[in-house]
Protein backbone atom coordinates (compact mmCIF):
# COMPACT_ATOMS: atom_id res chain seq x y z
CA UNK A 1 0.00 0.00 0.00
CA UNK A 2 0.88 3.53 -0.33
CA UNK A 3 1.49 5.17 2.27
CA UNK A 4 -1.21 7.58 3.50
CA UNK A 5 -0.58 11.19 4.31
CA UNK A 6 -2.04 12.23 8.02
CA UNK A 7 -4.80 14.00 6.39
CA UNK A 8 -6.08 16.42 9.94
CA UNK A 9 -6.75 18.23 11.37
CA UNK A 10 -8.65 19.93 7.62
CA UNK A 11 -12.06 17.91 6.68
CA UNK A 12 -11.43 15.00 5.56
CA UNK A 13 -13.87 12.13 3.95
CA UNK A 14 -12.87 8.50 4.16
CA UNK A 15 -14.00 4.90 3.29
CA UNK A 16 -12.89 3.71 6.39
CA UNK A 17 -13.27 -0.10 5.45
CA UNK A 18 -10.85 0.18 2.54
CA UNK A 19 -8.61 2.20 4.10
CA UNK A 20 -8.16 -0.02 7.15
CA UNK A 21 -8.15 -3.51 4.85
CA UNK A 22 -5.33 -1.41 2.62
CA UNK A 23 -3.42 -0.71 5.25
CA UNK A 24 -0.04 -2.85 5.66
CA UNK A 25 1.48 -0.64 8.45
CA UNK A 26 1.44 -1.86 12.29
CA UNK A 27 0.02 1.88 12.69
CA UNK A 28 -0.04 4.73 11.10
CA UNK A 29 -2.29 8.03 11.90
CA UNK A 30 -4.92 8.36 9.09
CA UNK A 31 -6.25 12.11 10.77
CA UNK A 32 -4.86 14.11 13.89
CA UNK A 33 -7.43 16.98 15.20
CA UNK A 34 -7.48 18.53 18.46
CA UNK A 35 -9.52 16.55 20.08
CA UNK A 36 -9.67 12.89 18.31
CA UNK A 37 -7.40 10.93 16.16
CA UNK A 38 -7.96 8.15 13.61
CA UNK A 39 -5.11 5.28 13.58
CA UNK A 40 -5.08 2.12 11.09
CA UNK A 41 -3.10 -0.83 12.86
CA UNK A 42 -2.41 -3.92 10.93
CA UNK A 43 -1.28 -6.71 13.47
CA UNK A 44 0.21 -10.02 12.66
CA UNK A 45 -0.29 -13.01 13.79
CA UNK A 46 0.99 -14.14 16.76
CA UNK A 47 1.50 -9.84 17.63
CA UNK A 48 -0.19 -7.55 19.91
CA UNK A 49 -0.46 -3.97 20.99
CA UNK A 50 0.49 -4.57 24.11
CA UNK A 51 -0.68 -4.22 27.45
CA UNK A 52 -1.78 -0.79 28.19
CA UNK A 53 -3.92 2.09 29.88
CA UNK A 54 -4.58 5.43 28.36
CA UNK A 55 -4.96 7.50 32.27
CA UNK A 56 -6.43 10.74 30.09
CA UNK A 57 -7.61 9.07 26.78
CA UNK A 58 -11.13 7.29 25.50
CA UNK A 59 -10.45 4.91 22.77
CA UNK A 60 -12.69 3.33 20.67
CA UNK A 61 -11.72 -0.17 18.15
CA UNK A 62 -12.88 -1.54 15.41
CA UNK A 63 -12.02 -4.78 13.78
CA UNK A 64 -12.10 -5.19 10.46
CA UNK A 65 -10.70 -8.33 9.23
CA UNK A 66 -9.07 -11.41 11.67
CA UNK A 67 -9.91 -12.79 15.06
CA UNK A 68 -8.32 -11.51 18.64
CA UNK A 69 -7.90 -12.10 21.79
CA UNK A 70 -9.13 -8.46 24.08
CA UNK A 71 -8.33 -8.03 27.68
CA UNK A 72 -9.55 -5.10 29.82
CA UNK A 73 -9.67 -4.44 33.20
CA UNK A 74 -8.93 -1.75 35.68
CA UNK A 75 -6.24 -3.46 37.71
CA UNK A 76 -3.54 -5.09 34.69
CA UNK A 77 -3.27 -8.09 36.94
CA UNK A 78 -6.91 -9.28 36.56
CA UNK A 79 -7.97 -8.69 32.96
CA UNK A 80 -11.10 -9.84 31.19
CA UNK A 81 -10.81 -11.79 28.34
CA UNK A 82 -12.98 -12.04 25.13
CA UNK A 83 -13.49 -13.11 21.52
CA UNK A 84 -13.25 -10.40 18.76
CA UNK A 85 -13.63 -10.27 14.83
CA UNK A 86 -14.53 -9.02 12.10
CA UNK A 87 -17.14 -5.95 12.46
CA UNK A 88 -16.72 -6.00 16.04
CA UNK A 89 -15.91 -2.75 18.53
CA UNK A 90 -14.58 -2.06 21.72
CA UNK A 91 -14.79 1.12 23.96
CA UNK A 92 -12.20 1.53 26.58
CA UNK A 93 -12.66 4.33 28.83
CA UNK A 94 -10.04 6.21 29.97
CA UNK A 95 -8.34 4.32 32.66
CA UNK A 96 -8.42 0.81 31.75
CA UNK A 97 -5.74 -1.85 30.81
CA UNK A 98 -6.82 -3.01 27.19
CA UNK A 99 -4.41 -5.29 24.82
CA UNK A 100 -5.73 -7.22 21.64
CA UNK A 101 -3.88 -10.09 20.37
CA UNK A 102 -3.79 -11.38 17.17
CA UNK A 103 -4.52 -15.27 17.99
CA UNK A 104 -5.59 -15.95 13.74
CA UNK A 105 -3.43 -16.98 11.02
CA UNK A 106 -4.10 -13.78 9.29
CA UNK A 107 -3.09 -10.43 9.43
CA UNK A 108 -5.51 -8.76 12.02
CA UNK A 109 -6.98 -5.27 10.63
CA UNK A 110 -8.49 -2.71 12.57
CA UNK A 111 -8.86 1.24 13.25
CA UNK A 112 -8.79 2.91 16.32
CA UNK A 113 -10.23 6.51 17.51
CA UNK A 114 -8.06 7.86 20.38
CA UNK A 115 -9.71 11.04 22.05
CA UNK A 116 -7.48 13.32 22.53
CA UNK A 117 -4.92 12.22 20.24
CA UNK A 118 -1.99 9.61 21.18
CA UNK A 119 0.53 9.57 18.38
CA UNK A 120 2.13 12.27 16.92
CA UNK A 121 0.63 13.59 13.87
CA UNK A 122 1.89 11.72 10.74
CA UNK A 123 3.31 8.53 12.82
CA UNK A 124 3.88 5.80 10.59
CA UNK A 125 5.55 2.41 12.19
CA UNK A 126 5.93 -0.60 9.50
CA UNK A 127 6.19 -3.05 12.20
CA UNK A 128 5.58 -3.22 16.00
CA UNK A 129 9.38 -3.44 16.30
CA UNK A 130 9.43 0.34 15.04
CA UNK A 131 6.56 0.91 16.92
CA UNK A 132 8.39 -0.32 20.74
CA UNK A 133 11.72 1.48 19.05
CA UNK A 134 9.84 4.95 19.16
CA UNK A 135 11.19 7.17 21.31
CA UNK A 136 8.10 9.52 20.95
CA UNK A 137 5.63 6.71 22.51
CA UNK A 138 5.48 6.88 25.85
CA UNK A 139 4.43 3.33 27.32
CA UNK A 140 1.69 3.73 30.00
CA UNK A 141 2.20 0.19 31.06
Amino acid sequence: MTHITDHGPEPFLVNIETATLDNTDYRQTLWTGKNIQLTLMAIEPGDDIGLEVHPTHDQFIRIEQGVATVYTGKDKDNLTAWDAGADDALFVPAGTWHNLVNKGDDTLKLYTVYGPPDHLPGTVHHTKEDADSDPNEQSEA
